[in-house]
């Protein structure tokens, strides 16, 4: 009754407010999100137009990865020096005028900085805008405040590698940068005129945790670096990834020793104390990795195996962010009514468990339509674990403990994507090298098999006249580029696996969730 009481005297914004507050965080939250995929699709045309290589290039997605999982935890602590609305708005113009320097740059250097600029400030936008929303909305509607953050969440990723195949196929890559201004510019407007919530906290001011703003710098920007470059780099069999993996232990260590010690710490990690939030990082953590495992995986598939364009490969992936909005909608009907969330989020991972199993059995010959189906169930799945486990962390906390809360949540999702694309890139990597020394082995003179298609193209290309020794060799580069394929099919195959058996593991430590009493948001 009191909490009532006290939600009822709370002026929450109403009517057109309310709706033009809710436009400008999906609009944020939509920024930082398709920006996270986009890109990917463009990298080729971007290191010829740079003059960087085809490795040095990843650095475009590596450094504003890097300064993105930087600057997310610590926009709560920001949020509070500055207020709010400010750094709400200064986020915006910020990522809004790296968007506009990106697109300008030539050099490759020049990109890489815009890029890491461009993450300081889109690393704020998605903590923010949930933050936003919540404190916009009263406690009774905190499922639709969530629903609306969570489409976000849920689609960004889904029409970035689309909207990135369709300007980079028609136009420019500079306009995946350019596209972002217009938008960028309306909601810093409508998020600087409209009444945003803008608290501060006076006190911060003389008392910034520089040292755990310093090692947490140190150490999860070099364990994100360690996780985007490690495949490439052969993990381990690098010096360079070593020395980086004791410099991100360090720093990672040094950071929780000091934020437990101080008393106004710039990341509140003894929240961590509250069991709901706890669950609700480590399930964000698991469904950051489990999101991008398949947008990381199938695209390949489809442009390496299945012959698909950019485009194409995008676009199959709209139906599925379709669903997972129709899921959300769906899920936040259910938790009204009373079901439990644990069920719901059990849902979800069965779905997406369906989809990693109906996936292995793709082949070669497989159409659009043959994944259309799969591609829905994940895109359900989505939908049904991600707004109970947004739901989980925040529910009951308010005020600076509520922005910490969701900077903790989106570092979760964000190294939990990290961590993802690392263990399945390098699975894929290990696996088709299998694969490829498996296949070679049947590719053999005493194979008839292989012998008589050898043999068939060899008089093929000699009816043309092409002598032996010209024929022998196209014929060798057809059989390598033909085991390539096959290989790299049977790794991706082996890669959705990975994900159904992971799927299947998190629905049964939602059980190890002991039930607990229902208490007021």
């Amino acid at each position: 009754m009191q909490e009532a009481v006290i939600s009822k005297s709370l002026d929450y914004p109403s009517g057109i407010s309310r709706i033009i507050i809710m436009a400008t965080c999906i609009t944020a939250s939509m920024l930082e999100l398709v920006d996270t995929t986009i890109v990917n699709v463009s990298l080729r045309h971007i290191a010829g137009s740079v003059g960087a290589s085809t490795t040095d290039v990843a650095w475009v997605i590596t450094a504003y990865a890097i300064s993105n999982v930087i600057i997310i935890p610590l926009s709560g602590m920001l949020s509070e020096l500055f207020g709010t609305k400010k750094y709400f708005t200064f986020s915006i113009l910020l990522f809004t005028f790296a968007s506009f320097m990106c697109g300008n740059s030539t050099e490759f250097w020049e990109l890489i900085l815009w890029r890491f600029i461009q993450g300081l400030g889109g690393g704020a936008l998605m903590a923010q805008s949930q933050s936003i929303l919540v404190a916009s909305f009263p406690p009774q509607k905190l499922g639709f405040a969530s629903t609306i953050y969570g489409i976000g969440a849920a689609v960004g990723p889904a029409i970035g590698p689309a909207l990135g195949g369709i300007i980079t196929d028609n136009y420019s890559w500079h306009w995946i940068f350019f596209v972002n201004v217009p938008l960028g510019i309306i909601a810093a407007i409508t998020s600087w005129t409209m009444k945003l919530p803008n608290k501060k906290n006076f006190h911060l001011k003389g008392n910034i945790d520089w040292f755990g703003i310093f090692f947490l710098a140190i150490g999860i920007g070099s364990l994100q670096y360690v996780l985007e470059e490690g495949n490439s780099k052969n993990w381990y069999d690098s010096h360079i990834i070593t020395i980086y993996s004791i410099v991100a232990s360090i720093g990672i260590l040094a950071f929780l020793f000091t934020e437990l010690k101080v008393s106004m710490p710039a990341v509140n990690i003894k929240l961590m104390k509250r069991k709901n939030l706890a669950m609700g990082v480590f399930f964000n953590f698991i469904m950051g990795a489990m999101l991008y495992i398949a947008i990381y995986a199938f695209p390949l598939m489809a442009q390496i195996n299945l012959g698909w364009t950019v485009t194409l490969s995008g676009f199959s992936l709209v139906p599925g962010a379709i669903m997972s909005t129709i899921g959300m909608i769906f899920c936040k009907k259910m938790i009204a009514k009373g079901v439990n969330p644990q069920n719901l989020m059990i849902s979800g991972f069965i779905c997406t468990f369906i989809f990693g199993l109906w996936m292995c059995f793709q082949s070669a010959n497989t159409s659009w339509e043959g994944v259309f189906f799969p591609l829905l169930f994940r895109g359900l799945g989505v939908g049904l674990f991600m707004l109970p486990v947004i739901i989980m962390a925040i529910e009951g906390l308010t005020g600076s403990d509520l922005g910490q809360a969701t900077g903790l949540t989106n570092m979760a999702k964000q190294l939990g994507g990290a961590v993802g694309l690392a263990l399945i890139g390098t699975h894929i990597s290990n696996k088709q090298a299998a694969y490829q020394s498996l296949l070679s082995t049947n590719i053999t003179p005493y194979n008839t098999n292989s012998s008589n298609a050898m043999s068939g193209i060899m008089h093929l290309l000699q009816s043309t006249g092409m002598n032996m020794e010209s024929s022998q060799s196209i014929c060798y580069k057809l059989f390598d580029n033909e085991v390539f394929k096959q290989s790299a099919l049977l790794s991706y195959l082996s890669s959705f696996r990975v994900l159904a058996i992971a799927s299947i593991i998190a629905a049964i430590l939602i059980f190890c969730i002991k039930k607990q009493k229902k208490t007021p948001a």
